[in-house]
């Protein structure tokens, strides 16, 4: 498969660095010709991801092409400068990589880091829950301690992701968090309600002011929905998922069957869901539950 060029407008690689040793530290400035475009992995609102090979290095790469049409008509320009502008900068083993962007006058270009297993959505699609004991694709444990580490380096880099969501973790080598078009920096609190509404916690639902914790419900969120299937929250109608989240209705279900310790972390989050200045164990709440998960 191939993608027709239209004259590319060549622009440096944001991280300043090539995908393989042999030419790192090298200033590239990429064009659609330098890639060899493969099968189509994904598709979203404002374009798609290929399987791509850097014809110089062969390294194996995912190029997100996105329209610059349907991005001005959603009016998330800015959103997108932002992504970029934070996640070339990040480097950490269960983060994925954007090694570099390009553009030509109709789309824009994307190169990052390849998973091959693709979404964890999938996986728990497939079975419906993790149980866990689970090792053979996604070990559940293995997979909160890396997601608990990659956040507390998100929020040592004053980075909130804010959009935690199985869809969001691709499975390479490692688990990745993926997908930063909702990401901000936290020198400023922030009010805005974005990211997906099973996942939110219960001052963006009110539109009140939020920090990085907001990742850190989400992660609760997350490991009460590998080990039931379901999102806690989640009700028939939108207005009664809001109400559950406000009100922090969480109930644990008989089956499947779950050990109490793996209760503890996902009640240990969303109990403690204060503000920070109020509850002062919440600050420390992602490095807490990435101790307790060692243990479970």
């Amino acid at each position: 498969m191939a993608i027709a060029a239209e004259a590319p407008q060549e622009v440096k690689s944001p991280s300043k660095v090539s995908m393989v040793e042999k030419v790192e530290k090298v200033e590239k400035c990429w064009t659609l010709s330098d890639f060899d475009i493969g099968k189509p992995l994904g598709r979203g609102k404002f374009g798609h991801v290929y399987l791509a090979r850097e014809k110089r290095s062969n390294h194996i790469v995912a190029l997100k092409v996105l329209f610059k049409s349907q991005l001005k008509q959603s009016q998330v320009e800015h959103q997108l400068r932002r992504e970029v502008e934070i996640q070339s900068h990040l480097r950490h083993p269960n983060i994925l990589r954007l090694y570099g962007y390009f553009y030509d006058q109709t789309r824009v270009y994307l190169i990052l880091e390849y998973a091959a297993k693709g979404e964890l959505y999938k996986e728990l699609q497939k079975c419906n829950y993790f149980s866990e004991r689970r090792a053979a694709t996604v070990s559940i444990w293995i997979t909160f301690a890396s997601l608990a580490q990659a956040l507390i380096y998100l929020h040592g880099k004053h980075v909130i992701h804010r959009d935690i969501k199985p869809e969001n973790l691709l499975i390479g080598v490692q688990l990745k968090i993926a997908d930063f078009g909702w990401s901000v920096h936290t020198f400023n609190r922030r009010r805005t309600m974005c990211g997906t509404l099973d996942y939110l916690p219960p001052e963006m639902v009110e539109s009140v002011e939020h920090d990085a914790s907001v990742d850190i419900w989400s992660l609760g969120v997350l490991c009460y929905e590998f080990l039931y299937g379901v999102p806690p929250f989640e009700a028939k109608e939108h207005s009664d998922t809001y109400r559950r989240i406000v009100k922090v209705d969480l109930k644990f279900p008989p089956k499947p069957i779950v050990s109490a310790a793996a209760k503890d972390v996902i009640s240990q989050v969303t109990s403690t869901f204060l503000p920070s200045s109020e509850n002062p164990c919440r600050q420390s709440c992602t490095i807490q539950i990435n101790k307790n998960v060692v243990n479970v």
